[in-house]
């Protein structure tokens, strides 16, 4: 057989990378030049379509999607059910002769009107009210959807209402990004760099942690297949603790799986680029290049999909909740969020030149205001049912938000701070040439994964979202609070004056106050440890320690304000999602302690029961052989019925805690009836136990 050299394999991937989606590259064979000319520039400058080129634009996307063997379209968008929703409609319109002609419009382009009332608005959209729309965000290319024996032109879409309220989680991202671009090109046009006819934009990396077992086995929990995680379960002897999976070789089966999914995601434009076994057994993670923040949103919901769709076909099933298994690490989205300039650099990485490293500094100073100033919002933004599973435990980040800086630049903060910072700690060092600001270290800081939001070299990763969530929620936040951030910052130093001297004083004031309000944020220890919850409450840090508390702080009047005045979203649309999120919260309780009760009564404990009678019998006939009594086995039986009669109780208490609609009663409820059960499992025989166990699911790969 001949064999593939490393550059002819990179050609084949470069021969099909992008092929279903119709980018910039491929509008060029489709579009006149006129029309390619002015979508690109709406595409990477964004602001509205040139409505002339509709039909231009609609008729070439048509043309190009049933050369794909494309036979409908559909309006993909982002609902607030987390998901992404579509309805297909037929490129085909009845002709005068009895036939069809196949027609895509400008029209049908550019506005879709699904029914907006069964979707969750909030009070937004009352359900007799059905009025939505969607609209074509072209800043997102259209891509095809393959099925069985056809495809699908799919269209990345926003959702609004008949009122122009934002219904989904793209239309408060894209404001958000706009109110974060007029804001660095204000800091930018201050430093000097030209922001005429550019913006600036952020750019995202979403590591995606997930699970794979197999689909037989997921079959057989009903808890999985309604919940996404399992209800019951008992610790295998052997899980994480030699930490032998995390980045160890791949298993065959698996790297099958990652190989199909890898292609289906380069077809898809999606940029795969690092896989890797995770530290739980059949826990794995996928890491894609940067993009701008819109199109890798886009792309990680995409990616789930895809995810989902190829795991089924090698016979296995993709997990996405948050904690799947207890006792062992869950899964998160880690976050890397950065700035770029209209200058096109990124703005979170210290430069070549002291002008360039004033400016970083700046720009990190005004990441650390806006995180202590809003702490509260950005934890309230990876709120969910799921991730209060995992946050906190030793896998996550707690519930605290704090910042992670690194050893290096923490001292030149400090120094900072002090009015007189001269040296840096040993290491690459930068100029800065700001008066009293010392010289700055070059990627010299250490990891700090205990961290929920840490700066690791030209960059942010914020660690704590959870592994099936929409990464629009946390970006919104994160882009809004900057941008008022920045906002202050800007207004500062416009005040300073126009000579250099003034302007390298006002620059290194403005650092040492914001340092001296907000550093109570900075924390470069073990976010894990006990001390450090202590130590948190000392400097006065929030600690919402689930999504009821968390969500609390969306409606809060300085963060309304604070949304209102940057055009992200309305009171109105603020209080709709705090509805929607609580509602789904209270949902998600109720209905995995409904199933919870359920699997106890009709199918755990009736297996006990079984084997208690079998176990009884045997006893009785065995001490009647022996004239003896079978004291181990007595025990066996005692502990048995023991555990037995307490789940009964606590099943009954359970059930009388969904009735009265605590959530977080009701929450606890289910962890006290989980662990008899969970004892149970170690003491009924494993082929009397009706429900595979962690070890066959975690390891039978």
């Amino acid at each position: 057989m001949k064999k593939t050299s490393k550059s002819q394999a990179i050609e084949t991937i470069g021969d099909f990378y992008g092929e279903n989606v119709f980018s910039l590259k491929v509008m060029r064979n489709y579009l006149s030049e006129k029309a390619y000319k002015s979508l690109s520039k709406t595409i990477t400058m964004g602001g509205l379509l040139d409505p002339n080129i509709a039909d231009e634009v609609a008729d070439a996307m048509k043309t190009w999607a049933v050369s794909k063997g494309a036979t409908h379209f559909t309006h993909w968008f982002q609902p607030l059910t987390g998901l992404t929703a579509e309805k297909h409609d037929a490129f085909i319109s009845p002709d005068d002769e009895g036939g069809v002609v196949i027609k895509f419009s400008g029209k049908e382009l550019t506005q879709g009107e699904p029914d907006a009332s069964s979707f969750p608005s909030g009070g937004l959209r009352p359900t007799f009210e059905a009025r939505g729309y969607t609209g074509w965000d072209p800043t997102s290319p259209a891509f095809i959807k393959e099925g069985p024996n056809g495809a699908t032109l799919c269209i990345p879409t926003y959702f609004i209402g008949w009122h122009g309220d934002a219904l989904d989680k793209k239309t408060p991202l894209l404001r958000s990004m706009k109110a974060l671009s007029k804001q660095v090109c204000r800091l930018a046009e201050i430093f000097g760099i030209s922001s005429k006819g550019k913006q600036a934009y952020a750019t995202l990396g979403g590591e995606q942690e997930y699970f794979l077992i197999d689909r037989d086995l997921y079959l057989q929990r009903i808890d999985l297949i309604q919940t996404g995680r399992t209800l019951f379960g008992k610790e295998p002897a052997k899980h994480q603790q030699m930490a032998d999976h995390y980045f160890g070789a791949i298993k065959n089966r698996v790297i099958g799986f990652m190989e199909d999914l890898n292609k289906e995601m380069w077809r898809l434009g999606i940029p795969a680029k690092t896989q890797h076994n995770e530290v739980a057994p059949a826990q794995f993670e996928l890491a894609p290049v940067f993009e701008s923040l819109n199109l890798a949103v886009d792309h990680n919901m995409l990616c789930m999909e895809v995810m989902q769709k190829v795991a089924e076909k090698h016979g296995l099933t993709c997990l996405l909740h948050e904690k799947p298994f207890a006792g062992v690490n869950g899964s998160g989205k880690h976050n890397n969020w950065s700035v770029v300039g209209p200058d096109g650099k990124n703005w979170l990485a210290p430069g070549d030149n002291p002008h360039d490293n004033a400016k970083f500094l700046v720009v990190l100073a005004a990441i650390i205001k806006a995180v202590d100033t809003h702490a509260g919002m950005l934890r309230a933004s990876i709120a969910s049912a799921g991730n209060d599973h995992r946050l906190g435990s030793h896998e996550a980040p707690p519930a605290i938000i704090s910042i992670f800086l690194g050893e290096q630049l923490t001292d030149i903060i400090e120094q900072i701070e002090k009015g007189g910072a001269k040296t840096s700690k040993k290491g690459g060092v930068l100029e800065i040439g700001v008066d009293s600001l010392p010289k700055l270290p070059r990627d010299a800081t250490d990891r700090n994964r205990t961290s929920p939001f840490a700066f690791t070299g030209a960059k942010f990763e914020f660690r704590a979202v959870g592994s099936n969530a929409s990464l629009a929620g946390a970006n919104i936040v994160l882009n809004t609070i900057v941008a008022e951030s920045l906002d202050e910052v800007c207004t500062t130093l416009e005040k300073a004056g126009k000579s250099k001297d003034a302007f390298n004083k006002a620059v290194q004031k403005l650092l040492q106050d914001i340092i001296k309000k907000h550093k109570r944020v900075i924390y470069n220890g073990d976010n894990y440890t006990e001390a450090w919850v202590k130590e948190a409450q000392k400097r006065g840090l929030p600690n919402l320690k689930n999504t009821v508390e968390a969500l609390g702080e969306v409606t809060k009047p300085e963060v309304v304000n604070l949304f209102e005045k940057y055009s992200v979203l309305t009171k109105k649309e603020l209080v709709s999602r705090h509805d929607v999120y609580l509602e789904t919260y209270e949902t998600i309780i109720n209905y995995e302690a409904s199933l919870t009760a359920d699997m106890a009564k009709t199918i755990i404990l009736p297996a006990v029961v079984t084997y208690q009678n079998e176990l009884a019998d045997t006893i009785k006939s065995v001490e009647a052989v022996n004239k003896t009594k079978s004291k181990a086995s007595r025990k066996l039986l005692k502990e048995i019925t023991a555990k037995l009669e307490e789940s009964l109780e606590l099943t009954d208490k359970l059930e009388g805690a969904i009735k009265k609609g605590d959530p977080l009663k009701t929450k606890a409820a289910m962890v006290a009836l989980r662990k008899p059960i969970d004892v149970l499992e170690g003491l009924v025989p494993a082929d009397l136990w009706p429900l595979p166990s962690y070890a066959e699911m975690l390891f039978m790969l």
